[in-house]
């Protein structure tokens, strides 16, 4: 049976009034991607700094590694890496000085860093930009070069604080790429997102989190898969008397109202279902204007679970002052 590196208890962390955490309690698996997906405010970054022991914990246990994140911080650190939302790299040094700088740090042997150096290059494809003073490099670039710094000592686990925001999707997709490898070598993943394909395409395991609270847990597949086979979408002429219509249809799970259309979750195969749909509310008088059918993504979770979308949840407070990306080159 795996290990759990990440263990976590009733951890709860306020900022005045305000409840960033409230009482969360999960677990990470050895070697596994472990995405906290939500909206910026929902208390992922809160979760990620307590965790790294960059804030101390005001009431519930967590452990990292087998330390004990209260008791034993020195420890914690010396056995992970973090990448934040903010680029902390010194601009002044090159790419090879900046991973030399960070082993110093964890007093690793000369021939030690010289080595993984080479590895890490190699690995973040900069091996021709070793040289390159990073004030240089492209946002895709020195984001590479952070991940590469996070990984230097060959930590236990890797925590990544919004790694991608503001990339492009083709820098994005290059980077999962990379943290796909970086699992390969057998590092334990803790991921904070608010991108959802991001949560999808990435994680082992995805804990949705609003308001503080972990709402639910599961592989992308089980928390698609519990919400019914299909979805349907459609438009009418009165969504409210269409929606009381379609609660009374044995085969429909649930209906959700939004601005334009009703969202309907479906616990079979929706083709054997929409022609009875259809006519109940066209016998009710109601026009129907649009009609799709889909299968559920971790969107269509992501509002199942909180009642709202994604971007509806989000504060703008994360955003300020967090640099750019541009392309990878």
């Amino acid at each position: 049976m795996t290990a759990n590196v990440i263990e976590v208890n009733n951890l709860e962390h306020s900022y005045g009034s305000v409840k960033a955490v409230d009482n969360i309690s999960f677990s990470v698996k050895e070697g596994e991607i472990f995405s906290f997906l939500g909206p910026n405010g929902a208390g992922k970054s809160t979760v990620i700094n307590i965790l790294t022991t960059l804030r101390k914990i005001q009431k519930g246990e967590a452990r990292v590694n087998g330390y004990d994140v209260a008791k034993e911080s020195k420890s914690v650190r010396r056995s992970i890496g973090i990448v934040f939302q903010m680029l902390c790299l010194d601009h002044e040094m090159t790419v090879c000085e900046n991973l030399e700088y960070h082993g110093k740090i964890y007093s690793m042997p000369k021939n030690e860093r010289k080595k993984r150096i080479e590895e890490l290059l190699k690995l973040i494809e900069l091996e021709n930009k070793k040289d390159t003073l990073a004030k240089d490099l492209s946002g895709g670039m020195k984001r590479r070069l952070e991940l590469a710094r996070g990984l230097m000592t060959k930590p236990a686990v890797l925590f990544l604080d919004e790694p991608t925001i503001g990339f492009d999707i083709q820098t994005r997709m290059r980077m999962w790429e990379y943290l796909k490898e970086i699992k390969k070598e057998g590092t334990t993943i803790f991921l904070t997102t608010h991108y959802m394909e991001e949560a999808d395409q990435l994680s082992d395991r995805i804990s949705i989190i609003d308001h503080g609270k972990i709402i639910v847990t599961g592989t992308a597949d089980e928390l698609k898969n519990k919400l019914g086979k299909d979805l349907i979408y459609l438009e009418t002429s009165d969504n409210k008397v269409a929606a009381d219509i379609l609660k009374e249809i044995k085969s429909v799970k649930t209906v959700t109202e939004d601005t334009k259309s009703l969202r309907i979750i479906i616990g079979e195969d929706a083709t054997h279902v929409l022609s009875q749909i259809l006519e109940r509310i066209r016998q009710a008088g109601i026009e129907i204007t649009t009609v799709n059918i889909k299968k559920p993504s971790m969107d269509d979770v992501f509002v199942h679970y909180t009642g709202h979308d994604l971007r509806e949840g989000e504060t703008q407070e994360k955003l300020e002052g967090i640099e750019i990306m541009e392309g990878p080159e």
